[in-house]
Order: structure tokens, then C-alpha cells, then sequence
């Protein structure tokens, strides 16, 4: 394959991304224009500079923000590749943030294991939450999509009862805050962005992001979770164990999930699990990452790094009298129209086979 057929290859696959991204900028715009015509150009720039508008702290708190956004979009895209719609993020999030801050809390051990455990229950608790709704969908037949949001409500209050009786600070109506002996380590990144949140746990999130890819389409048991995905009647028949994948795909979608939630609450940044009625915004925004991403894992590594610097642009946008949520409805564009692009795909895909029949002279 030559150069040409690569790059041609790469325009088709990228162009719907690039459309929904474009389409997403403009509609924040107009927004802006709306709001405050005199401030929208230096909003926009700001939105569009992202964390280097803030320096070597902007850039850091970029690949914070990132990093959990990365594991859930992970998470989300091995659900969709593989056939099992895992809706269920926020739930799977703040169960993941929960059992490893209460691991934190409760098993004193050296570093690094101070911070591996936690990751580790972090991923078995989401994992095992996950499973239920796998379990519902393959043996009893229920709507997956139903079972996961509702599965969202059931974890975000479930968490609230187990920090009031677990590590509550009564004081700020939250969880206590992470021990320092389980701060996930810097790995250098915290020295090159100083005064920001930034840690290791990008590198780790990255790592996964490549394990992930080698499993699905470099292994035998990856083909078969995708193969399941696509045509799960083919599959059947082909003898591959279709119920056991898909409710392993769903604990391993739940478990990187939950792997996210652990990395938002092991770090320095004073983050904790407040006791609240509200769902946890990342689970939500991962859809996004994924989606743009065409639910590639390494393509989740770039549309995490492109989401999380609109939200930190949309921090110093505010200097300009613009509000944050402005941010939040470009992403929400941008996720209206990255489900037209899926759709775009498959048009253009049906359009080449017509015309390849209409050129071959052959059928009707």
C-alpha cells in the first residue's frame, strides 16, 4: 500500500471528526457572539487556546483533566466496538472513585502499592458493578441502555450512604481527602509543569490505552469480543462463546471506567467524592471522547487531550464575562453531531457499493 491510499484512507476516516469538531467550534461561537459581541473573538481564542493560554500550568492541568476522561472514553469505546452499550459511566465512575479512596484510607502499605491497590479495587468494584447490567442483558434479556443509567442513580446514591458510614468529613458535606501516601506518583510531569495538578497517571492511562488496542485487534480473544459486536448472530454460529464475551467486554468496559474514577480522586488536586444528588459529569463526557474517537482506543488518547483543553480554555474564557458552560454546550454539539457521523459512514459505505454494482453492470 502506498502513501496515497494510506493518506486517502486516513482523510475518509478523520473527515466526519473534523466535520462534527468544526460544526461544534462554530455553533460556541455564535453562542459567544450572542452573549457578548464585543469579548467574543478573545473568548473564542481563548476556547481555542485551550491550557497554553495559561502556560505551564494550563498545559498540565490539560493532561489532568485528560486523564480521566481518557480511561472512561476507553471504557466506553471497548463497550461500543464490542456490542455491549455501556451507558452506564457516571455509576461505574463514582463506584470505582469510592472503593479506592476508602482502600487509601484503609490499607496502609509503601509506596507504590499505597496507590496500585487502590487502582486495583478501583477496577474490580466497576468492574462488578458493570457485570450486573452484562448479566441482565445476556441471561434476561434487558435493554442494556435502560439497565446502565439506571444503574447510574442506584450508584450515586449507594456511594453516598457508604461515605457518610465510610470516610465522611461532615465539615464539607464530602469524602475525606486521599492520604499523600496514595497520591499517584508524578513521573516527572509535575516538575514539568509546576503549580499544576498533573500526574503519572496520564502515562498510566496511555499504557492502558495501548494494552487495550493489543487486546481487541491483535488477539484471538479480542477478535472474537469484536466479531460478537458486529454480528452477534454470525458469531453464535461460528461456535465463539458470545454470552461469556459480552459480559466480560462490559466488567472490562466497567473496570477502565472505574480505573478513571480513581485517578480523579489519587491525586493532589483536593478533589473528593462530594454527597450529592448529581451524577459525575465525567461518565457523560466520556461518550464524547469516544465517539469522536470512532471508538478507537488510541484514538481516545487525542479526542481526551482535545476535550479536556476546551474545558480548561473555557476556565480562562471567563476572564472575557463569558460563563463555563459555554464549553459544555460546544461538547455537546459536537456529540449531536458526532452520532450524524456514524451515519454519514455508513451512507457514504452504501453509496460505494451501489456504485461499484452500477460500474460492474451487475444486479439491480
Amino acid at each position: 500500500m502506498n502513501v496515497k491510499n494510506i493518506l486517502k484512507k486516513c482523510t475518509i476516516a478523520l473527515a466526519p471528526t473534523i466535520i462534527c469538531i468544526a460544526l461544534g467550534l462554530l455553533a460556541g461561537y455564535l453562542i459567544l457572539l450572542f452573549s457578548n459581541p464585543a469579548q467574543a473573538g478573545n473568548g473564542f481564542r481563548a476556547i481555542l487556546s485551550g491550557g497554553f493560554i495559561g502556560g505551564n500550568r494550563g498545559i498540565g492541568d490539560v493532561f489532568y483533566y485528560a486523564t480521566p476522561l481518557l480511561m472512561v472514553g476507553l471504557g466506553v469505546a471497548v463497550g461500543f466496538k464490542t456490542g455491549v452499550f455501556n451507558i452506564g459511566g457516571p455509576g461505574q465512575f463514582v463506584i470505582g472513585g469510592y472503593f479506592a479512596m476508602l482502600t487509601a484510607h484503609t490499607i496502609q502499605v509503601p509506596r507504590p502499592l499505597s496507590w496500585l491497590i487502590p487502582l486495583v479495587a478501583a477496577a474490580a468494584a466497576a468492574a462488578v458493578w458493570a457485570m450486573i447490567a452484562g448479566l441482565l442483558h445476556v441471561y434476561f434479556k434487558v435493554n442494556i441502555v435502560i439497565s446502565t443509567i439506571l444503574l447510574n442513580y442506584i450508584g450515586m446514591h449507594l456511594v453516598n450512604v457508604l461515605v457518610r458510614k465510610t470516610i465522611y468529613d461532615s465539615g464539607k458535606n464530602q469524602a475525606k481527602l486521599t492520604p499523600e501516601r496514595a497520591y499517584l506518583p508524578g513521573m516527572g510531569l509535575d516538575s514539568l509543569f509546576p503549580d499544576s495538578s498533573v500526574n503519572g497517571g496520564f502515562f498510566i492511562a496511555v499504557g492502558i490505552a495501548v494494552l487495550i488496542y493489543i487486546l481487541l485487534f491483535k488477539t484471538t480473544k479480542g477478535y472474537e469480543m469484536v466479531a460478537g459486536g458486529m454480528n452477534p448472530f454470525a458469531t453464535l454460529l461460528s461456535g465463539m462463546p458470545i454470552k461469556k464475551n459480552a459480559v466480560f467486554s462490559m466488567s472490562l468496559s466497567g473496570a477502565l471506567v472505574g480505573i478513571g474514577g480513581a485517578f480523579m480522586y489519587l491525586s493532589n488536586s483536593g478533589a473528593s467524592i462530594e454527597v450529592v444528588d448529581s451524577l459525575a459529569a465525567e461518565g457523560f463526557n466520556g461518550i464524547s471522547v469516544a465517539l469522536l474517537a470512532a471508538n478507537h482506543p488510541l484514538g481516545v488518547i487525542l479526542t481526551a487531550l482535545f476535550v479536556a483543553s476546551l474545558t480548561v480554555g473555557g476556565f480562562y474564557m471567563q476572564v472575557y464575562s463569558f460563563v463555563p458552560e459555554i464549553v459544555d454546550i460546544i461538547i455537546a454539539v459536537i456529540i449531536y453531531f458526532s452520532a450524524f457521523s456514524l451515519l454519514i459512514t455508513q451512507n457514504n459505505q452504501s453509496i460505494k457499493i451501489w456504485f461499484n454494482r452500477k460500474k460492474g453492470g451487475g444486479g439491480k
